[in-house]
Formats: structure tokens, C-alpha cells, sequence
């Protein structure tokens, strides 16, 4: 199929899915507003420069990113980085430095950086998903404690219409039900409870162009180069994270280098429009695709609807009570958890488990997804180099006339120490087959060098055979004391 094609079907899979992704959208846009305004205030803006960035986010990814589906906009990931810059320096060096942003990603797209991913384990991946169920359900508690007894009603009966309305029918997203239900209800009886405008006062009218009004000079881009390529890591991780968990939820795959500058060329976008950075929110994502939502246009009409609602239904949709979001977000944080890790905990192998929770902890208690992520790979790295350590073995077989030290497995960093404690000093010829074996980089040619060299100095006459072809070009290139003269991959040291 071509790309055109390919292209074109993202966006309109038939009439059937249009309808779907058309009303994820409105879901999804209507879940948007609290978080933009509450993102807005970590940055320390107002809260059009959050809502605006998740409008022009939204609907620029869902042109030119890497996974239909998914939706992208202002996030805390980005906002809880930028409050220093803002303080210090001013809303347009938060512009400037997400143009920046935008640019690095857009680099890292053309880099194919995002095959760093192929260094995340499902462990780490599945601690990701868990801690960001828990932050999103967390996040939900400011509007669970302190209210009145009509909030909790309110949500009792949003989740009761959003988990008993798909058995009776599926035509309409049931969190769209829900939410207008509980919005004709909380207006019509005038409820005391908490609604989106209380979060912060909405904007008027549309966004503008604008490009940042800061000095191009070098000492500029000293001020929000760090924060650019910070911003850029952490919204790259976090999207290629969450582009992998829809890949899981669809059962298809993404261009994920084609996502990375995509979310580079939404985040240029959105700065240019008043907006802050941003990345794909996990949360939103699994509201669309719940909902019905597969394809490029779920994701545009999300932008588009939450432009229309700012513009034109916005005194209306400050009345939205909060607790038919809470109710939504509940059911995200509920269907994002994934409940078959704990009773994976007594049979999957003990460091993955490890690694899981390691994860999830971290992220829960810095808040930083990136962190979590980090320290799950770094666990993952320790736990795998431990494994791999262990397998290899060195036989001694004595011989008339010498000794033959058979080497088997990997000898690299982590496996030198064991490697050269299994050499004892020998005054007869000793021959060391390293057919079976492989060296990975320098600290095992180094240990080998090493070795050969102190049987060397015994009194020993040492030969090394079998190298295969990759040891034995470092060998060559690396060992001190004599070359393997390898041309077809086993000869002699």
C-alpha cells in the first residue's frame, strides 16, 4: 500500500470508524481543559498559554505524527520543568525555548534516536503504566477531599453510567454519556460542587501568531538551550512510551521516528501560537482509543473541538462539573493500571519484578516519569550484566604434554575478574580454546592479554585458538602482546 493510501486510511477508515473518532474526540477534548488549566499553573501561566498548546499540539500531531490514535498536549512532564525559566526570565523565553525543544526533536526524528527504546524492558514499561495510573488517580484526590456529598454522588453515578452503558449500547463513548448527564444534572438542581471554571478563567477568542519576542543572541540561547534539551528528553521519552502502550491497546504499529518529529513540528507550532511544550499524554490516549478512537481524526477533532469550546461554548463549559471528569479520569486510571502484574509477582522472574516496582516507585515519588524510566533501565542494565557475567566457564583439561583451558560464554566487563581468577600458574605448555567463547570489547582482550602475559612470565609457552571473526579483529586491534593472525576465524595467538 502506498503512503498516500496508507496515509489516507489513518484518517478516514470508513464511516463507521469516522463516527468513532469523532466522538472520542469531543470526549477527549472535554478531559483536556482541567488538565491544560492545572499544567498551566504548575508552569506558572496563565492558563491559555496551556490551553492554546494543547490545540495546536493536538491537531498539528494528528497531521504529521507517527501514531494515529494518540493524543498529544500540554503536559506536567513539560510544565513541571519550565516554572524556573518563566520565574526568572518570562513567559517568551518559554516560547523560544520550546521552538528549541521542537527543533532538537525534530533532529532526534532524523537521528532515528528512537531506537533507544529497544533498551527499555517490558518491566520498566509496564512500571511506567502503573505509576502513571496511580499519579493520574492521585491527581484526581484535590477534588475527592473537602467536598460535598453531591460531588461523590456525582462520580458514583458518572462511573455507573461509563462501565453499565457499553452493555446495553456502544453508538456513543459512555464517558461523553456520562458527562453531559451529569452536567444537565449538576446545572439543572445548581449542585454545590466544583466545575472547570473554578480551576481557572477560560480564554476568549482564538490564539494568535506571534514569534517570541527575546534577543537573538548567544546569551539567549544559553538561558534555554538546558531547558530545550530537557524538555525535548522528557517529552520524546514520554511519547515514545506511551506511542508503545496504543501499540499494545491496537494491536499495530507506529512510526516512531516519524513521531519524533512530529512531536518536534507540534511543539514549534504551539509556541508560535502563545502555547507551551508539550507531548502525548497517556491518560487522553487511553480515553480515545477506550472510547473508540483509532485514527488521525480522533486526534485533530480533540484540538479542534477544545478550540471551538474556548471560543464559542466557553462560559458553557466552565458550568462542566468536575466530578464528571473525575469520573472519566477514574476509569483512566482503572483501565491504564495493568492488574495482571500483580499476579505476576510470584511467577515472573524475581529481578523483573524488581525492576517493575523500582519503577513505579520512583515515578511515584519524585513525580518524574523520566526518572522512574531511567532508573528501571539502569536496574534493567545492572540485573542483565549480572546474568550474562554468569554465563561463561573456563574447563582446565590436563594433557600429555600440556594443558588445554577450554573458555565457553562472554567475556567482557563484567566477567574479567571471574575470567582471570580461572587461570592457575602453569610451567607446562598451555593452550587456551576460546572456540566457544566471545569478547565483547576491550576489558576482555585486556584480561586475556594479562593472562597470557603472567603464564608467559611462569616459564608457560601459551597458544590461543578458535577465535571467532569479531574477537578476533579486537584482538588485533587491542591486545598488547601478539596478534591472532586470524583470516577465516580460527588460528593460532
Amino acid at each position: 500500500m502506498s503512503f498516500f493510501a496508507t496515509y489516507r486510511r489513518q484518517w478516514f477508515g470508513g464511516p463507521v470508524q469516522i463516527r468513532r473518532d469523532i466522538l472520542a474526540g469531543i470526549v477527549v477534548a472535554l478531559a483536556l481543559i482541567p488538565e491544560a488549566i492545572g499544567f498551566s499553573i504548575i508552569a506558572g501561566v496563565d492558563p491559555r498559554v496551556g490551553l492554546y498548546a494543547s490545540v495546536a499540539i493536538a491537531m498539528t500531531i494528528a497531521c504529521v505524527g507517527g501514531r494515529p490514535g494518540m493524543v498529544s498536549a500540554a503536559t506536567a512532564a513539560v510544565a513541571v520543568l519550565v516554572g524556573p525559566l518563566v520565574r526568572d526570565h518570562g513567559v517568551a523565553y518559554l516560547f523560544a525555548a520550546t521552538i528549541l525543544m521542537g527543533l532538537i526533536q525534530i533532529a532526534a526524528g532524523l537521528l532515528r534516536l528512537d531506537r533507544v527504546m529497544q533498551f527499555v524492558s517490558r518491566s520498566v514499561i509496564t512500571g511506567f503504566v502503573n505509576a502513571l495510573a496511580i499519579l493520574i488517580f492521585l491527581a484526581q484526590l484535590p477534588q475527592l477531599t473537602g467536598v460535598t456529598w453531591h460531588a461523590y454522588a456525582l462520580i458514583a453515578l458518572g462511573l455507573a453510567i461509563i462501565y453499565l452503558l457499553p452493555r446495553i449500547t456502544r453508538a456513543v463513548p459512555s464517558p461523553l454519556v456520562a458527562i453531559l448527564v451529569l452536567s444537565g444534572i449538576s446545572i439543572a438542581l445548581g449542585l454545590p460542587v466544583n466545575t472547570v471554571g473554578d480551576m481557572g478563567q477560560l480564554p476568549q477568542g482564538l490564539p494568535s501568531f506571534a514569534w517570541p519576542q527575546v534577543p537573538l543572541t548567544l546569551e539567549t540561547l544559553t538561558i534555554i538551550l538546558p531547558y530545550a534539551l530537557t524538555m525535548a528528553t522528557v517529552g520524546l521519552l514520554e511519547s515514545l512510551l506511551t506511542a508503545q502502550i496504543v501499540d499494545d491497546m491496537t494491536d499495530t504499529d507506529s512510526d516512531k521516528a516519524q513521531e519524533c518529529a512530529g512531536q518536534g513540528g507540534a511543539n514549534i507550532v504551539a509556541a508560535l501560537f502563545g502555547g507551551m511544550g508539550g507531548c502525548a499524554m497517556i491518560g487522553q490516549s487511553v480515553i480515545n482509543v477506550t472510547s473508540g478512537g483509532r485514527g488521525r481524526l480522533s486526534t485533530f477533532v480533540a484540538g479542534a473541538f477544545l478550540l471551538f469550546l474556548l471560543a464559542v461554548l466557553g462560559p458553557w463549559v466552565g458550568r462542566v462539573p468536575m466530578p464528571a471528569l473525575v469520573a472519566v479520569m477514574i476509569m483512566v486510571s482503572i483501565g491504564t493500571f495493568s492488574w495482571n502484574s500483580i499476579r505476576n509477582l510470584r511467577h515472573h522472574p524475581l529481578p523483573s519484578s524488581i525492576v517493575m516496582l523500582v519503577t513505579v516507585a520512583v515515578v511515584v515519588a519524585t513525580r518524574d516519569l523520566s526518572l522512574g524510566v531511567l532508573a528501571g533501565v539502569l536496574l534493567s542494565g545492572v540485573f542483565f550484566a549480572g546474568k550474562v557475567q554468569r554465563m561463561f566457564a573456563v574447563e582446565r583439561i590436563a594433557q600429555e604434554g600440556g594443558v588445554t583451558y577450554r573458555v565457553t560464554g562472554q567475556i567482557f566487563f563484567a566477567s574479567v575478574d571471574r575470567f582471570r581468577r580461572a587461570f592457575a600458574l602453569e610451567t607446562v605448555p598451555v593452550t587456551i580454546d576460546v572456540a566457544a567463547a566471545h569478547f565483547w570489547d576491550i576489558s576482555g582482550v585486556d584480561a586475556l592479554d594479562k593472562i597470557v602475559a603472567r603464564l608467559r612470565q611462569g616459564g608457560a609457552a601459551v597458544t590461543v585458538i578458535g577465535y571467532n571473526r569479531a574477537s578476533a579483529d579486537l584482538v588485533d586491534r587491542f591486545a598488547l602482546h601478539d596478534k591472532t593472525g586470524v583470516e577465516l576465524g580460527v588460528a593460532p595467538h
